[in-house]
């Protein structure tokens, strides 16, 4: 008896292994977005600002709270890590080359029902790599001192995410 249980598992595995590879293979031609799961990467330059847009359609929920300006950054694709989506997306939102070094924070927006990762990133080079290309979704790019990011974010500021600002800060009146 025992022998024939093995031989069941063996084969449960073989199909299994069989549906992941099917699987994985699908996901990989699918070129759609996951519409309630963004990246937004918080990104500094070397005078301490930090990268911001404003979108060319502000946003409102049911509540009245309006989204004007944000961290750059946008919807996940299917196929790929949140890291690539945020390089990707600040690429071709803002023009500028980024490297997401860690995540910050995840959490769901409490105003907006989407899913948000932060992550922290640094510049490839100071200067844009490519021109922008999303016109249609962001009216303007900014660098922003720090100090004046709260000033600018209209609606609930991620806590993980306002205390790497405020070290930021910090460093800044220190030097």
């Amino acid at each position: 008896m025992y022998p024939r249980s093995m031989a069941g598992i063996s084969n449960i595995s073989s199909a299994r292994e069989n549906r992941e590879e099917e699987s994985v293979t699908l996901d990989k031609s699918f070129e759609g977005e996951a519409t309630k799961f963004i990246n937004l990467g918080i990104v500094v330059n070397e005078a301490g600002e930090l990268l911001m847009i404003r979108r060319a359609r502000p946003e409102e929920n049911k509540e009245g709270a309006m989204l004007t300006w944000a961290f750059p950054g946008g919807k996940q694709r299917l196929h790929e890590k949140r890291e690539e989506c945020v390089e990707r997306e600040i690429l071709t939102e803002t023009g500028y080359a980024v490297e997401s070094l860690r995540q910050i924070s995840m959490r769901v927006h409490p105003q907006f029902t989407v899913l948000i990762v932060y992550h922290f990133c640094r510049l490839k080079q100071p200067q844009p790599a490519a021109e922008p290309q999303e016109e249609h979704e962001v009216a303007e790019i900014r660098w922003v001192p720090a100090a004046e990011v709260g000033g600018l974010i209209t609606t609930d500021l991620d806590p993980k995410v306002a205390k790497e600002i405020n070290t930021l800060i910090h460093r800044r009146v220190r030097k």
